[in-house]
């Protein structure tokens, strides 16, 4: 199983961005995926994750601000970032949870997309 990470980029203060992460592979079914980041110097923290069935959380600097969503059929999960601030700067990794279709459960990270908040 792959993850290809996309979307981010240099926005000002105030912008919008939207993550794409696409899982790619022998996935029988998705547990869960989530999306972490990390600043240069700072450990990496959950951004924000979603079940299968569609439960969210959110790291407390983004509620309101960030929207997680997955996308089954696709096997895609998103990241949509409003209004985002400097402090939102750093690399976004998204990780996944699966079931193959050989019925062992396997979890990997996806390639870092950096996202820049800066005017």
């Amino acid at each position: 199983v792959q993850l290809q990470a996309s979307g981010g980029g240099l926005v000002q203060p105030g912008g919008s961005l939207r993550l794409s992460c696409l899982a790619s592979g022998s996935i029988l079914s998705i547990n869960d995926m989530g999306w972490y980041r990390q600043s240069p110097g700072k450990q990496r923290e959950l951004v924000a994750s979603i079940t299968s069935g569609g439960s969210t959380d959110y790291a407390d600097s983004v509620k309101g601000r960030f929207t997680i969503s997955l996308d089954h059929a696709e096997n895609t999960v998103y990241l949509q970032m409003n209004s985002l601030k400097p402090e939102d700067t750093a690399v976004y990794y998204c990780k996944g949870d699966y079931i193959e279709y050989n019925g062992y459960r396997y979890a990997n990270w996806g390639q870092g997309t950096q996202v820049t908040v800066s005017s």
